[in-house]
């Protein structure tokens, strides 16, 4: 048992940092609500699912080319600034907006918001490469694959976690904050979205260029 809840920690891990998902999912909860910052976190937790089959696949050496790497931080950076410019510019119409309209925004939209910003981000793509492609290899040594699956299982249990956390405390967040400091929130979060994609932007010129 103390096995399993190691790896929901791990998960909690993964997911708790502040990053670009935490960013946006805050973002989403405090203009449209619960149901759109957990989609946020639905869709970014779908894209770990599809570096975890990767890992699982062994395919992830293709994504150690050069190319490929520099394809991924270019488009993490589009993605990141286009949202939080979008954060930004809809931020006073947020603050002043009615809370029976929050649901306006389309739950798809936000779904591949998460989804986007987490497949495209290459600390992810390390995360998965790293971490739990060492993690993978021990325990596949050490334990037959229904275990495996258990494990794994256990790693998303922790981030499902996390994001119904932040989905709940970002769209309660609201109704205790004036307009004036919702603002301040989403322009916030929007400068953070941007910095993140900014710094993919020099990585993809690193890469690019060395």
């Amino acid at each position: 048992m103390s096995v399993i809840l190691g790896y929901i920690f791990l998960g909690l891990s993964l997911a708790a940092p502040i990053g670009p998902v935490n960013a946006a999912q805050l973002d989403r909860g405090i203009k449209n609500g619960f149901f759109h910052s957990w989609l946020v976190g639905l869709g970014a937790t779908i894209a770990d699912g599809v570096y975890m089959l990767l890992v699982f696949l062994g395919v992830v050496h293709f994504l150690e080319i050069p190319f490929m790497q520099t394809f991924l931080w270019l488009f993490g950076f589009f993605v990141l600034v286009y949202t939080g410019f979008e954060s930004i510019l809809g931020a006073k119409e947020a603050a002043s907006m009615d809370p029976v309209e929050r649901t306006k925004e389309s739950y798809s939209k936000s779904f591949f918001s998460g989804f986007f910003i987490s497949l495209f981000n290459p600390l992810t793509i390390l995360f998965w490469l790293g971490i739990f492609g060492s993690v993978l290899a021990k325990t596949v040594n050490n334990n037959d694959m229904s275990t495996v699956i258990l494990y794994t299982g256990a790693i998303f249990i922790g981030i499902t976690v996390w994001d119904l956390t932040m989905a709940m405390l970002s769209s309660n967040l609201r109704r205790f904050l004036t307009s004036k400091f919702l603002v301040t929130i989403s322009v916030l979060s929007g400068i953070s979205l941007i910095g993140f994609g900014v710094y993919f932007g020099i990585q993809a010129a690193t890469v690019l260029f060395s």
